[in-house]
């Protein structure tokens, strides 16, 4: 993806966006994933260790890769944290587990000010204004240039009320998260049952037919291929840990077997 744009504005244009996830909360993972040139990093604060501070330090990592941009989930639909992870800087807020229009609607309202939400305005002071130095840039376009309302559907109650859901002004994004909706759905950790599909299924219409971006998360049953040909642009396949256990543990077992092979040639060579 180009850095002509913002990630919202490429994301409404059609363009399709890879991030990984941030899980460990490390400054420097997050600055040399940043440069390795995905399209956005997203903090997880709902199953990471993360704290606000720590978050400001991935951010300031990352800061030299404009490419890559900062979105966070938090740990909670609650006004208080979304304010201070905007304010500390975030591009993109992700809400995990609404499940209702109305949940919706307090997401989207804690992300902007008044009179369309209750954000609380410190753009005098704030990192995200760069410290009261951009406050009027800062006003005039984070909320229509910049900001991403994501909500993760992620409950048997949230596909009942998706339309509902996808009609909230304001939302920009609806999320998928399929192990968490299986697992309400009564299929724990089986996310090819034909239920769950169906349930998928059901949101993924109602993002194309009220005109929202949809995304997800690459998985063994649902490859990226799968997704970009169903219409998903915000995409995740990547985290931080996975990407560090998979390649040690592959690193380790080559270095284990070349070991191994050669320990017999020294084996065989001495008989």
């Amino acid at each position: 993806m180009s850095d002509s744009l913002s990630l919202k504005r490429r994301l409404e244009a059609g363009q399709s966006a890879l991030g990984v996830w941030l899980e460990l909360g490390s400054p420097t993972v997050a600055e040399l994933l940043a440069g390795v040139g995905y399209d956005f990093a997203l903090m997880d604060m709902e199953h990471g260790p993360h704290s606000i501070g720590d978050c400001v330090a991935m951010m300031q990592a990352m800061g030299n890769t404009r490419a890559c941009l900062p979105v966070v989930r938090v740990p909670w639909n609650d006004h208080v944290i979304i304010k201070r992870v905007l304010d500390a800087g975030a591009r993109g807020v992700m809400v995990p587990s609404v499940s209702s229009a109305e949940e919706a609607k307090a997401a989207v309202a804690a992300c902007r000010y008044p009179p369309r939400g209750r954000r609380g305005i410190a753009t005098s002071v704030v990192r995200a204004s760069a410290y009261g130095l951009q406050p009027e840039e800062y006003l005039e376009r984070f909320e229509e240039e910049e900001l991403l309302v994501i909500c993760q559907i992620e409950t048997r109650q949230a596909v009942e009320n998706i339309e509902a859901i996808a009609a909230v002004e304001g939302l920009d994004v609806l999320f998928i998260g399929p192990n968490d909706l299986a697992a309400d759905a009564g299929f724990f950790n089986d996310l090819e049952a034909p239920e769950v599909e169906g349930l998928i299924a059901r949101v993924e219409e109602a993002a194309v037919a009220a005109g929202l971006i949809l995304g997800g998360i690459v998985n063994p049953g649902r490859r990226l291929e799968q997704l970009a040909a169903k219409g998903y642009r915000m995409i995740l396949q990547d985290a931080d840990t996975a990407l560090l256990r998979d390649g040690a543990l592959a690193s380790l077992t080559r270095q284990r077997a070349r070991l191994a092979a050669a320990s017999q040639v020294t084996a065989t060579a001495g008989t």
